[in-house]
């Protein structure tokens, strides 16, 4: 019809639900495999990791939480203090109080003003892998011709 905008663009979120929660009062010591939502409000020393790295887990650590260990996850939104290593194979949000000692590997991040990392950033869709790669090498006479690494 005349004169009606579009409607805006709904983003997705992975998961629409919260499966498990780790409340604030509550402190787990050992590594957590989830899949689904997975919520954080308390402490967990040890690692977390998705089942499934391909599959739209999401992990939310909140502002309370404290995590040491390492996070392996398909996505996560962060508020909270880790002390590791992040990685995602989907999308990364680090929220004004996020707080992360350790390296953070992502596909696509979003990072709000007061969020911290000390470590490295990576991006992994810019990494290349090495065998694929076709160089050139030169040959007598100064042909050149291409060569699989």
């Amino acid at each position: 019809m005349l004169g009606k905008k579009p409607a805006p663009a709904v983003v997705q979120k992975p998961t629409d639900k919260i499966d498990t929660l780790i409340g604030p009062n509550t402190e787990i010591n050992g590594d957590v495999n989830f899949s689904g939502g997975l919520r954080v409000d308390g402490k967990l020393t040890g690692n977390i990791s998705a089942k499934d790295a391909s599959d739209n887990s999401l992990l939310t650590i909140s502002e309370q939480a404290e995590i040491s260990g390492n996070v392996t996850v398909p996505h996560v939104v962060i508020n909270g203090i880790v002390n590791g290593n992040v990685s995602s194979a989907g999308k990364v949000l680090l929220q004004s109080k996020a707080k992360i000692v350790g390296d953070v590997y992502y596909s696509t991040i979003e990072m709000e003003l007061g969020a911290t990392v000390n470590g490295s950033m990576v991006c992994e869709t810019a990494k290349k892998p090495l065998h694929s790669e076709a160089r050139p090498v030169a040959l007598d006479k100064g042909k050149v011709e291409k060569q699989s690494a």
